[in-house]
């Protein structure tokens, strides 16, 4: 159970390991996934009420940071890894840079989440990614979400300090 929960975030920061048995390992079953435009917009409405709600303001969707951010999510879908090390090496810096966005700040990715909420949840557990979705400094950010092809969604979420 520790292994799958563990694979499911990766993070910058440890993850404490009472958090680790908390951490949601499967979803009850669902009739239809929902669409990753639905998914990458409901990530979106939740992750800025959290901001919001810890006295941050909510952020500005780009859409450079989306290209970089999809793409990395399409990556990771197709080589069933969960990493922040992309194609050819890349870094979350490199990848926004290339989508043409200047000043990248942070990056979370995910995988298995069957909804928005469980993902949410997921970072918001994690202290790495807690403090970048908090981050009072970062402007800019976009969600990217892509089924492998099993079905299983693969999330990066990327933000920018312009």
């Amino acid at each position: 159970m520790q292994k799958t929960s563990v694979r499911r975030l990766a993070t910058l920061a440890m993850i404490p390991a009472a958090l680790v048995g908390a951490v949601a390992v499967g979803a009850p079953a669902q009739a239809a996934a929902p669409s990753f435009t639905t998914l990458q917009t409901q990530v979106v409405s939740l992750s800025n009420k959290a901001r919001v709600k810890a006295g941050c303001k909510a952020l500005r969707v780009n859409d450079k940071l989306l290209w970089a951010a999809r793409g990395h999510s399409k990556y990771m879908a197709a080589t069933g890894t969960l990493t922040h090390t992309g194609s050819g090496r890349s870094t979350f810096i490199t990848r926004a840079k290339a989508a043409g966005y200047p000043v990248p700040r942070s990056e979370n990715v995910a995988f298995g989440y069957r909804s928005a909420a469980e993902v949410v949840n997921g970072w918001m557990k994690s202290p790495g990614h807690r403090r970048n979705l908090l981050d009072c400094g970062a402007k800019t950010f976009a969600v990217g979400v892509v089924y492998a092809s099993d079905g299983t969604p693969y999330y990066t979420q990327d933000f920018g300090s312009r």
